[in-house]
């Protein structure tokens, strides 16, 4: 074997051998991606079955049902909303302190078949003037807010905001 060809067949392993560990760090990758919706997306585009994603919105006013029961365990049940669309969701375990209605939320789990959320993790905003970046997006893309127009909402209006004109 000549020496340019053992270089040949070196390079050509090493080649393989990184291809093999990128495929092998995408495919680990792939597993713990976890995508942003809002109920609009939904509504527009269901979600692959049994793929975990982010849910964001509103806490719809009135939707917050506290006391019912999932699976032999006690679950709060309310809505997310974008103001355009719902999402009904169900959540085991304790909410966050500044979890209420007409407030900002990213909720992450599982869609089912009966068109319910099932959240696994429930976060929500940090204070009166933080937004969730997702959430601005949303917000911006239902045209429910315009940052050449001025501030967000206030969180209170996302609810029952109507597009500005």
């Amino acid at each position: 074997m000549t020496r340019k060809k053992r270089r040949l067949y070196i390079l050509l392993l090493c080649g393989l051998g990184l291809g093999s560990a990128t495929a092998l760090t995408l495919t680990a990758f792939q597993d713990n991606l976890v995508f942003f919706r809002s109920p609009s997306d939904i509504m527009a585009e269901a979600p692959p079955a049994g793929r975990a994603f982010r849910l964001g919105g509103l806490v719809e006013s009135g939707s917050v049902e506290r006391g019912g029961e999932y699976q032999g365990r006690p679950a709060v049940r309310f809505a997310v909303t974008d103001g355009a669309h719902r999402v009904p969701v169900v959540f085991t375990g304790v909410l966050p302190d500044l979890f209420r209605e007409g407030q900002g939320v990213v909720t992450q789990g599982l869609l089912g078949p009966d068109g319910v959320f099932r959240a696994r993790e429930v976060l929500a905003r940090h204070d009166e003037t933080y937004m969730p970046p997702e959430v601005a997006d949303a917000l911006k893309r239902s045209g429910h807010w315009n940052p050449a127009q001025g501030a967000a909402p206030p969180a209170a209006e996302w609810n029952t905001a109507r597009p500005r004109s």
